[in-house]
């Protein structure tokens, strides 16, 4: 009985020897391929969690931006950064710029007008924004939001789309999730410009 034991034991460190042999240059190979690639990811991984610390909330959205829409972006991350605010805060800010005007500039729309929003994130002259023309002054509509948004307690630990509907108190306060991943990408690519 020992030598049947013994037989099968020493079978199955062959078979593990063996094996260890064959897969060992292949997975040795497969790690130093790993690591290279870590690094890129690492720091994508960096980069998201401090865009996208609670990952995105369901389907995404991404529009074409005009070269318009593209200086609003510029504005509202020179502004997050003139009230010293952080890579989370533009995006938070773009995504909800996204959500009330597409990134336009919008003034009244008459019949088609949400009561007498204006500007970037639809801010409202009866509400307390400011002015008109304030309010369609991208700089100026921007740091509005932000002041807003500091008032808001724990709002880096929240949901984006929770952080901005505290702020905007929007009829639809679920919409400003579907633009996050744009937001933060524009973020990720003006931030440093």
């Amino acid at each position: 009985m020992n030598t049947i034991l013994r037989k099968s034991v020493l079978g199955i460190a062959g078979l593990a020897f063996t094996g260890g042999v064959f897969a060992g240059p292949v997975a040795a190979h497969a790690a130093v391929e790993t690591t290279h690639a870590a690094t890129p990811v690492t720091a994508a991984v960096q980069q998201a969690d401090k865009l996208i610390p609670h990952g995105v909330q369901g389907a995404q959205s991404r529009i074409e931006l005009n070269d318009e829409q593209s200086a609003n972006v510029k504005a509202i991350i020179a502004g997050t950064k003139k009230a010293g605010m952080d890579e989370r805060a533009a995006v938070v800010s773009i995504a909800t710029a996204l959500q009330e005007s597409k990134l336009e500039n919008l003034g009244h729309l008459g019949e088609r007008n949400d009561h007498d929003s204006q500007g970037l994130f639809q801010q409202r002259p009866s509400s307390g924004w400011g002015t008109v023309e304030q309010i369609t002054d991208p700089e100026y509509s921007t740091m509005a939001f932000l002041k807003g948004l500091k008032q808001v307690d724990g709002w880096q630990d929240m949901p984006l789309t929770k952080a901005a509907q505290t702020v905007q108190v929007s009829a639809y306060p679920d919409h400003y999730a579907q633009w996050e991943q744009q937001a933060a990408d524009l973020v990720a690519e003006h931030w440093n410009k």
